[in-house]
């Protein structure tokens, strides 16, 4: 073999083995892979202890939170924190059932909600709680019916078979939830079998003046004074099974709860995550980089932004609306500052760049092998040419995408089947006939459900004007030309028109025509003919660019492959681990505090007093409870109160997450919980493609912090008797004798 370069070689030791801090490990390879290591950082419980098949063990307290009774993945992660299985998750996990749940008269998002006892818990409808009750290694299986002969698309469809009959056999006659998902980019396979409960109800919330403290200003940011928690309880039957809910269902006695400890954080106290992370792309490379900075994610990034803009002028003033779009506009302002902060940073970062330096290490070591050469020596070259491709064509699906998504285009989107059946030469009577019964099946009233007139045509108006600057005339499609010539050219002027003169912005016309349809009236409402125009500009590039994407997923396979081989070569010492996938994982770091620029230190803790100086009173992000207010001004914390009389709101570790992780349970060395994992910071916001050690930090609520809210601001004293609470006992002084 080629000898490597100097300069690879001191890169190669420069970058050494994978940090403590870094990764997302597999429960089951905790002993083999990390269990040292967690010892010397301070870990006291056992490999047995903390994952086990056959007896209780911390994995049996986590919980994966998703909808339905067969959930594939987990929005976010749960921690059974009594013997009654009381549940403790992110308040922006709960926000979507406490926005449910939610009236003009009962607010629980603006005064929040404590029951005194079970009967007054209310049903989270559609929300599960998953119990990893095992995984294992079942590649080899998956594998056996992969073929050397067989093409990318043959390849996933007899994997895909092969997993569902495994599932299938795991079931225990449906009983249990197995879920298979690929690893390393379908280079390895491992089965996850879940129990779901079905029966999840609210227990507890903050008004979002504390569950959201700071909003979307603070989001990803440092110093942080967010009482990110809900409370939330599993039932089962009389005998502990999942049951759909049932005034008869009892709270479920789980196998394990985490106790709660009162002890606090110090510098380079160990910590340990256990959650369900949702994504990362530690193995993408400097192409999928560039494409998503400069294609990808600003596209995405501005139509969520303009779409919350609208939302935010609404619901500051009228409190219905703020109830209807509170979970949509949470999840569109989560995102499009996700990406703002992904895009900054990962040129900030020079991750791009960073990633190039490895595909130039990675190419010489093919280069020095034929055989290697052969398999792996144009893997680089078409992602290079796929991304190239997906960038030429992305807009043209994304924006007319995002426009037919809005209201009325999503309305009329319902109507496209019964207008090619009604309009067909060969269609027949009775298929006519059976086209407009299966208009009658539409809910028009659930359509509408919780939209305000207001809000969707100025969510429409502004984004069809990004859609306007975003083509040339001649690339817009021709009866969207014919209606904005008609308003001289202004797009804000046509999104109103469409708005107003469409049956599709209002449900009482839409159920007119259902009882009396009319296809040449369908053929002249202006949503239905810029909807169709809208889907035959995205159909015109749909196949090139899914062709793109299944091409760039075929050589990620290769290449992240190929890397492993690279590894094991060249550097045996590194211990690899995959991307996450919503499957359950373990981290672990310790509290620390960051740099992030030149003459910028950042604690590792903040407290209270950070509430009055940022507060605003009737802010939108900013406002906070009196009762709050108070108890901080008079410093009266109780016991949650840390060694020099301050409340801790929020501490730092060194944690390596992602989303899903949120809700997920920082615990120390016993196994004890210290507070809930809930974001990361804005200076790290690339840490899902590369982790930053010098900058990446997990930001978690102290459960301190947690518990003074439950208690002092609440009342709800009913929870807190329902923990186990440890806290360590003072040293005695002692005076030696002389």
């Amino acid at each position: 073999m080629k000898k490597l370069s100097v300069f690879f070689a001191i890169i190669f030791a420069m970058m050494g083995i994978v940090r403590a801090d870094e990764g997302m490990w597999l429960p089951m390879f905790v002993e083999r892979l990390n269990y040292v290591d967690m010892q010397k950082m301070g870990l006291q419980l056992t490999p047995e202890e903390l994952y086990s098949i056959n007896n209780s063990s911390l994995k049996d307290a986590i919980v994966g939170l998703s909808n339905g009774a067969h959930p594939r993945g987990f929005f976010c992660t749960g921690e059974i924190v009594s013997a009654n299985s009381l549940l403790f998750t992110n308040h922006h996990c709960g926000y979507s059932s406490i926005a449910a749940l939610s009236t003009v008269e009962h607010d629980y998002l603006n005064e929040g909600f404590a029951a005194k006892n079970y009967s007054e818990e209310l049903p989270a409808e559609g929300v599960s709680a998953s119990f990893l009750v095992r995984m294992e290694d079942v590649t080899a299986e998956i594998l056996s019916v992969v073929t050397d002969d067989m093409d990318w698309m043959a390849r996933n469809k007899a994997i895909n078979e092969k997993a569902k009959e495994l599932e299938e056999a795991a079931s225990e006659g449906g009983k249990l939830n197995p879920v298979i998902k690929g690893f390393f980019e379908g280079n390895e396979y491992y089965m996850f079998v879940y129990k779901t409960y079905t029966d999840v109800r609210l227990v507890f919330t903050a008004a979002q003046s504390i569950g959201k403290f700071g909003g979307d200003t603070d989001n990803w940011m440092w110093p942080r004074h967010t009482g990110d928690f809900s409370v939330f309880r599993v039932y089962a039957d009389e005998n502990g099974e999942p049951a759909e809910f049932s005034e008869n269902n009892k709270p479920l006695t789980p196998k394990h709860h985490l106790p709660v400890s009162l002890d606090g954080v110090h510098p380079d106290d160990f910590t340990m995550i256990w959650g369900f992370p949702g994504s990362t792309e530690r193995y993408m490379t400097s192409f999928g980089i560039n494409y998503n900075v400069e294609v990808f994610y600003p596209i995405i990034h501005d139509i969520f932004k303009a779409e919350t803009d609208v939302m935010d002028e609404y619901m500051k003033v009228d409190k219905a609306v703020n109830i209807s779009y509170a979970d949509n506009k949470a999840g569109l302002a989560n995102t499009w500052k996700n990406f703002e902060g992904q895009m900054k940073m990962l040129r900030k970062n020079k991750v791009a760049e960073r990633k190039a330096e490895l595909e130039a290490q990675f190419t010489e070591w093919v280069n020095a092998n034929e055989d290697r050469k052969a398999e792996y020596g144009e893997v680089l070259e078409t992602l290079e040419t796929m991304y190239n491709q997906l960038s030429e064509v992305a807009g043209t699906l994304l924006y007319p995408n995002f426009v037919a998504q809005c209201t009325p285009m999503g309305m009329a989107a319902e109507f496209i089947e019964y207008y090619s059946v009604a309009t067909s030469k060969e269609a027949s009577k009775e298929e006519k006939q059976a086209a407009v019964e299966a208009l009658k099946e539409i809910d028009v009233d659930e359509m509408f459900k919780d939209l305000d007139a207001r809000v969707e045509k100025d969510i429409l108006v502004a984004v069809m004007n990004i859609y306007g600057s975003n083509f040339a005339d001649d690339e817009i499609p021709a009866n969207i030309q014919k209606l904005l010539k008609k308003q001289k050219g202004n797009w804000t002027a046509l999104a109103e028109y469409i708005f107003d003169n469409s049956i599709f912005s209002d449900p009482e016309a839409i159920k007119a025509f259902i009882e009396k349809p009319n296809a040449k009236k369908l053929a002249k409402d202006p949503t239905f003919l810029v909807f169709t125009d809208l889907r035959s500009q995205m159909y015109s590039i749909a196949a090139v660019y899914r062709m793109a994407n299944i091409a760039i997923s075929e050589a990620n396979h290769s290449f992240v492959k190929g890397l492993r081989e690279f590894y094991a070569e060249t550097q045996p010492e590194k211990v690899l681990y995959p991307d996450a996938n919503s499957t359950m994982r373990m981290s672990y770091g310790s509290v620390k505090d960051y740099q992030p620029a030149d003459a910028i230190s950042y604690d590792y803790v903040c407290t209270a007093n950070g509430i009055l100086e940022k507060y605003i009173p009737g802010d939108f992000e900013f406002d906070a409870p009196q009762r709050l207010l108070d108890l901080i001004e008079a410093k009266d914390y109780g016991q949650y109160a840390d060694e020099n009389g301050e409340l801790i709101t929020c501490f730092l570790s060194t944690n390596d997450i992602t989303g899903g992780n949120s809700g997920s349970p920082i615990m120390n060395g016993k196994g004890e919980l210290i507070g809930l994992a809930f974001d990361g910071n804005w200076e790290a916001m690339s840490g899902d493609v590369n982790f930053e050690p010098k900058l990446q930090r997990t930001i978690n609520v102290d459960i301190r912090y947690v518990l003074f809210i439950i208690d002092k601001v609440y009342g709800a004293t009913n929870l807190i008797d329902e923990l186990d609470i440890h806290k360590a006992m003072p040293e005695p002084i002692r005076v030696e004798e002389e």
